[in-house]
């Protein structure tokens, strides 16, 4: 029956599609956690960009991922637009490899021994192995290339799936004579931008043309305006998920359909336009899997040659289009970090981490210059200095609120073992910050508290003070620099000085209470120096969790607690080094 046939070939669309993202997921995954930082932090030029398009398509199979993933870098600010280009140009190359892959089910075996080079053959023991890899064994490692082989064996038996289900249609002279139209280039490019927008993969409608390839009845003036029009239709993913992004977002969208298009229109217009003088035998060729993926690579690598050059042409013509607009909305007044923090980074955890890393180095800078203006009014107080602290510090605020419900979100992904540390740290990392700039408020209170009550404190307790601020700088300044750098050296450095800033804090109250009890202190004042003290030592504690966070991630079966515990105990050569070096420099 017709119906069956019809629901056999949707079916088997279905599996190549999911097969294409099994496979492309765990390759991915092997290729390792930071494949799409890679392709975010080498484009530098424009070839670079290009041949890492092509390059990251063919490992994750699909060049809608590849160009939605650089809507996020420009629409978050991360990448420039001119970069994007490139990439895109070369993921619509990268994109042809599935072809090849979709030609290993084109192996055919006679009888005996010979059978077992068939595909399906082939195929099953594919798919044996890679479910033992993918449940049976303990290693990452082994279940992601067991992923990898059952995504290929899926890919394998949806194409198996869609080529039998055209066979019964081949043999039909309607069926033929609606092929025989595609012959028509206008008919034939709508046609295939038709339905590679509904199916939305390029690469399952150019594996459909492979199917009928297989059964020996698609020509290549059948093939080649259907080619054309997949290509263009291959856009259409790209421009929906471009749907709120800021200006540079749906140019670099944009440009995806303009490339498809201008590559599109010219390989036909000049092609067609030979054919009219030259009358090209090859139009009566018929095509096989192999040959219908060496046409679609060619097609595909002469648009990126005519394409190139003109890069900048594509990035005016795009920017023309789509016009500036006076006013981006950002958000409700969120810092700029955080307004561009990208929801489409959450389906790539190394991407959201990434830039979630970015916001927080933001967020730490800001909580440090807020505790140095924290500092000044201690010096030299002014009621709009601290209207500043306190603006900051509810900035810094926004930073945690925002940063934290972004990085739950990225936790709810599925995440390997190093990205749930990161996840971790990440968290008790805002929350430190967070905690340091609500201590600089308080700082700016006592500095407020100070001048309305007009204290003087005396030059014993003043030079105490300063030493113990200096110090708080320092340690500040070394955790936040750990933090924004990754430097692990200056990490190693915050929990010799955090221990020497409790010694001090210890030390300066009792020395406070030998002043009151000799009268040279009044308890007024007291209150206010305690103050001041016990918000330094809480300082120095963030910065110390801040550091630990930075030295367990960069562990292996690291354990915070044992190390904490231990650290000071131990007091190995590196800590009693710069334990000696903060007390020469901060002594009371």
């Amino acid at each position: 029956m017709i119906i069956v046939s019809v629901i056999a070939f949707f079916g088997g669309i279905a599996l190549f599609l999911f097969g294409i993202t099994l496979m492309g997921d765990g390759l991915k995954k092997v290729a390792g956690d930071k494949l799409e930082l890679f392709l975010y932090k080498l484009t530098s030029n424009a070839f670079k960009g290009m041949v890492l398009g092509v390059g990251v398509t063919a490992v994750i199979q699909s060049s809608s991922a590849t160009s939605i993933m650089t809507i996020g870098f420009v629409n978050s600010g991360m990448m420039k637009f001119r970069q994007a280009v490139s990439i895109i140009l070369g993921s619509i190359l990268g994109t042809s490899i599935t072809g090849w892959i979709v030609c290993l089910s084109a192996i055919e075996g006679a009888g005996g021994w010979v059978a077992l080079l068939s595909t399906a053959t082939i195929t099953g023991i594919v798919a044996i192995i890679g479910i033992y890899l993918r449940k049976f064994t303990k290693s990452q490692v082994k279940n992601q290339v067991g992923e990898i082989l059952m995504g290929f064996a899926v890919l394998m038996y949806g194409m198996t799936a869609i080529t039998n289900a055209v066979k019964p249609f081949v043999e039909t002279d309607s069926f033929m004579q609606v092929l025989t139209a595609m012959a028509n280039p206008i008919l034939g490019i709508l046609v295939g931008m038709a339905f590679t927008a509904l199916i939305q993969s390029s690469a399952a409608a150019v594996g459909i043309l492979q199917a009928l390839a297989m059964t020996g009845v698609l020509q290549f003036q059948e093939a080649f305006p259907m080619l054309l029009g997949i290509a263009v239709g291959g856009a259409v993913p790209v421009l929906i998920s471009a749907l709120g992004a800021n200006v540079n977002g749906v140019r670099t969208a944009l440009v995806h359909l303009l490339i498809d298009f201008f590559g599109a229109l010219i390989c036909g217009v000049v092609f067609y336009a030979l054919n009219a003088v030259l009358h090209f035998a090859l139009m009566g060729f018929t095509l096989s899997a192999v040959s219908m993926a060496l046409l679609n690579t060619m097609f595909r690598f002469v648009v990126v040659v005519v394409l190139f050059p003109c890069v900048g042409l594509l990035e005016k013509l795009a920017c023309a289009i789509v016009k500036d607009r006076e006013e981006e909305k950002r958000g409700e007044d969120l810092p700029e970090p955080i307004a561009h923090l990208e929801e489409r980074f959450i389906q790539h955890p190394a991407l959201a981490l990434e830039q979630s890393h970015q916001a927080i180095d933001a967020m730490a800078l800001l909580t440090q210059q807020c505790l140095q203006d924290a500092f000044d009014l201690l010096n030299d107080y002014s009621e709009e200095g601290f209207q500043e602290v306190r603006k900051a510090e509810k900035t810094v605020d926004v930073y945690e609120d925002s940063l934290g419900a972004y990085i739950v979100q990225i936790s709810a992904r599925e995440l390997s073992k190093k990205q749930n540390e990161q996840v971790y740290a990440f968290l008790h990392s805002i929350t430190d910050f967070e905690r340091i700039s609500d201590h600089a408020l308080n700082v700016a209170e006592c500095a407020q508290e100070i001048h309305e009550k007009e204290m003087q404190f005396s030059d014993a307790a003043i030079r105490e003070l300063k030493i113990l601020r200096e110090a708080i700088t320092e340690v500040v300044s070394l955790a936040t620099s750990a933090f924004v750098n990754s430097d692990m050296e200056l990490a190693a450095r915050v929990e010799p000085l955090e221990e020497l800033i409790d010694n001090l804090c210890d030390e300066m109250k009792n020395h406070h209470v030998d002043r009151l009890q000799r009268g040279e202190c009044v308890l007024e004042k007291g209150f206010v120096f305690n103050d001041l003290i016990t918000n330094y030592e809480r300082i120095s504690d963030h910065c110390s969790n801040i550091a630990v966070g930075m030295i367990e991630l960069d562990s292996e079966n690291f354990d915070t607690h044992k190390y904490l515990s231990s650290l000071k105990k131990m007091k190995d050569e590196t800590f009693t080094r710069y334990f000696e070096e903060y007390r020469d420099r901060f002594s009371i």
